[in-house]
């Protein structure tokens, strides 16, 4: 059984997005990045699925995690890995989808 979509909302010039992506690539996940730099849709969507302007905004479904910060805590305190339970599920396409990172 594969377990919920992780999602992360970035800004390429972000040091706090390139520490929560090497977080999530240790862990041998699949994600999908959401670049929000200039990308206004892509902004407002981050903003109201999350109540945050600032990025990275990670979420494991549709459950949101936080920022960096608030990832590497979850990840201290073992509920990153509850929340995704078995793992995060490959992307459906990745040589097809250049969002779609794994590791």
């Amino acid at each position: 059984m594969a377990g919920p979509e992780v999602t992360i909302y970035t800004s390429g010039w972000c040091g706090h997005c390139m520490r929560a992506k090497a977080l999530l690539d240790r862990k041998g996940l699949a994600y999908r990045e959401i670049d929000v730099d200039g990308h206004r849709s892509h902004r407002q969507e981050m903003m109201h699925r999350s109540g945050r302007r600032t990025v990275p905004q990670v979420f494991v479904g549709e459950q949101h995690v936080g920022g960096s910060e608030d990832l590497a805590a979850a990840e201290r305190s073992g509920e990153l890995d509850r929340l995704l339970g078995t793992g995060a599920p490959p992307c459906a396409a990745p040589q097809a989808d250049p969002d779609c990172h794994t590791q």
